[in-house]
């Protein structure tokens, strides 16, 4: 790991928590070199009427932790998901909820990504892969991107 990719990947966290959206789930993350780790704490306020979290919780986890193993190695564009399929195998209703994904294929013009999410038992609670391309849009130009402090 040289200086460059860890100022990237501590761009891209900052980028990921300083998101609108997940100003409703309060997550952590931690990327690295072609992975990614995100976490939430489970809240009552994720839940569906027969008491566990939606689908799009888990969801948005592994397309989360997915996107950011994939965005671990594009350090001059924003990546997009253009497809994620996923696989949820399991309820859950409290604890913890965390995501980890890999990056299981690349090549020039796609990368292919996957993530587990697991509960706070460290049961596997869902799964999915997708496919990331590069877009047009330069990282210098999302202002929570910016530059992290030496």
């Amino acid at each position: 790991m040289d200086r460059t990719e860890e100022l990237h990947w501590r761009a891209l966290e900052r980028m990921y928590l300083g998101s609108p959206i997940n100003t409703i789930y309060e997550p952590s993350i931690s990327v690295s070199h072609e992975s990614a780790e995100i976490s939430i704490q489970i809240q009552e306020r994720f839940f569906h009427a027969a008491g566990a979290i939606h689908g799009s919780v888990t969801w948005k986890m592994l397309d989360d932790a997915a996107f950011f193993a994939a965005a671990s190695v594009v350090d001059d564009v924003f990546v997009l998901t253009t497809s994620f399929t996923s696989y949820l195998t399991r309820p859950v209703s409290e604890g913890r909820l965390r995501s980890l994904g890999r990056i299981v294929n690349r090549n020039r013009s796609q990368i292919v990504a996957e993530a587990v999410a697991f509960d706070q038992d460290g049961r596997e609670v869902g799964r999915g892969s997708g496919i990331f391309v590069r877009s047009k849009q330069s990282l210098a130009e999302i202002p929570l991107y910016g530059s992290v402090e030496e």
